[in-house]
């Protein structure tokens, strides 16, 4: 089991096949089409899940954020974890939609 006290717990170990994408203001900013290209690799390279991490109101310590595949930000502020959950879907929703070559406003 990964231990992450932060999160209040344990999580299921973290297969070969598993990135770890833990949201962290210290974290890589990325642009949705970017974000969508990453995702893209990974799916490419084999990749069968990936974790998703929101850490409490004190973030994540270093040891967890040594642990992830990819620190991902949205932004320096700091952000209500139920605005971070909304956020993150969105986002997932739109690399969804970015790969299944749906229209992208961001465009043109």
């Amino acid at each position: 089991m990964t231990e992450l006290p932060e999160m209040g717990g344990r999580l299921p170990p973290l297969e070969g096949q598993t990135k770890m994408v833990v949201l962290d203001e210290t974290g890589e900013v990325m642009p949705s089409r970017d974000f969508a290209n990453r995702l893209s690799r990974w799916r490419d390279d084999g990749v069968r899940e990936a974790r998703f991490m929101i850490g409490g109101a004190d973030g994540f310590d270093t040891a967890a954020r040594d642990k992830a595949d990819l620190l991902l930000s949205f932004g320096r502020a700091t952000w209500p974890h139920l605005l971070a959950r909304a956020m993150l879907a969105e986002q997932l929703w739109r690399a969804t939609s970015i790969l299944a070559n749906h229209p992208y406003h961001r465009e043109g």
